[in-house]
């Protein structure tokens, strides 16, 4: 929650700086990007729960993931403006320009000319009408020659639409370069995080298939890569005495190595250092005990638990 709070302030005076910028008609200071901020937020987070501490290092881990990605996500913005954005505005406020300004003259030119023919159509006069004859003339010259500028301008526009469209496709390959780098730097992310005990992908994967059963949602599992936490303590005499607490159906004391939220109403929140009963239920998941505090029963995961003799 206070890794998310930072995150928000942070967004926040981003947002007020650049109104501040704005309103002052001046250009705002480079300045970290969402992901940026939000790896900052992570890393100095991280650092206050400690980087000794599964949560902190992984914390400071996800952090560092994330300004990578702000990194990438910066010079996909740079090489957008300066191989599409740039070109694209210069066009606009140019030949664009141009072109409406050229084509507004014509349709100008068009209605002078449509005046001076009705005028000379209304000239009964010897005199009149060689005066209004003259003038249809020299309309007429002025517009055709309005028309010819025009349509130069109009024929430019396929050459630009060309050179737009290699743009374009520059675009396209740096966008498709900032998500290969994405997708290498959250496979790598995946692989450290493997080194902490975790079993939230077993439980997301089974609530999530109660609670959507329609939705397929892909899934990279990490648990297969997991070290015992319970091996780290006590090696194989402690993987012995779950197994057997599961071979002889009895119940025996544990603590809880670390605080675990419970992921589903079947499975039981545990706190650092508190002592439960856990037992063993037949045709339940290896990976998981039966455990009890007072009236609270629910599933625990054994690599979260230190048997006691």
């Amino acid at each position: 929650m206070l890794t998310y709070w930072m995150y928000e302030q942070r967004v926040a005076d981003v947002r007020l700086e650049e109104f501040v910028y704005e309103k002052l008609e001046k250009k705002a200071p480079t300045r970290m990007n969402n992901h940026e901020l939000l790896g900052q937020s992570m890393i100095e987070s991280g650092g206050e729960f400690g980087p000794g501490t599964a949560y902190g290092n992984a914390l400071i881990k996800c952090g560092e993931t994330e300004k990578q990605i702000g990194g990438a996500e910066r010079e996909l913005i740079q090489s957008s403006a300066i191989n599409f954005l740039t070109p694209f505005r210069n066009f606009l406020e140019g030949d664009f320009k141009t072109i409406l300004k050229e084509r507004k003259l014509l349709q100008v030119k068009r209605l002078d000319l449509d005046a001076a023919k009705t005028k000379l159509k209304k000239a009964r006069m010897a005199d009149g009408r060689a005066a209004a004859e003259q003038e249809m003339r020299m309309t007429q010259s002025e517009f055709d020659r309005q028309a010819e500028i025009t349509r130069l301008l109009l024929e430019g526009v396929s050459s630009t639409h060309a050179h737009h469209l290699r743009c374009l496709n520059d675009f396209v390959e740096a966008q498709t370069t900032y998500y290969a780098q994405c997708y290498h730097y959250m496979v790598d992310l995946q692989k450290q995080l493997g080194s902490f005990p975790s079993t939230f992908s077993n439980n997301n994967q089974s609530s999530m298939s109660g609670g959507a059963s329609s939705i397929s949602v892909p899934t990279i599992s990490v648990s297969a890569s997991l070290p015992s936490v319970s091996a780290g303590r006590g090696g194989s005499a402690a993987s012995g005495g779950f197994n057997e607490l599961r071979s002889s159906n009895g119940s025996r004391k544990a603590r809880v190595l670390y605080d675990y939220d419970a992921a589903s109403s079947s499975e039981l929140s545990l706190l650092a250092d508190e002592v439960i009963v856990v037992s063993s239920v037949p045709g339940m998941d290896s990976d998981w005990l039966m455990g009890e505090r007072g009236n609270q029963k629910g599933k625990v995961p054994i690599t979260y638990l230190e048997l006691l003799n």
